[in-house]
């Protein structure tokens, strides 16, 4: 998957929890801590790229 269909995906996925969360789907909680749950994968692929070009 190219760098920018992940960046999509990512933002697809953090987009669709913060309108769960408007229309009481999910708890006001969960989608506060959304975005750290994406750190790990941003992480994961920055050490992926190290030693050459991506």
């Amino acid at each position: 998957m190219s760098p920018i269909q992940e960046a999509l995906l990512l933002g697809a996925a953090l987009i669709a929890v913060a309108l769960l969360a408007v229309f009481d789907v999910i708890p006001e909680a969960v989608a506060q801590h959304a975005p750290l749950a994406v750190v790990p994968l941003v992480l994961r692929r920055r050490n992926a790229c190290a030693g050459r070009a991506c």
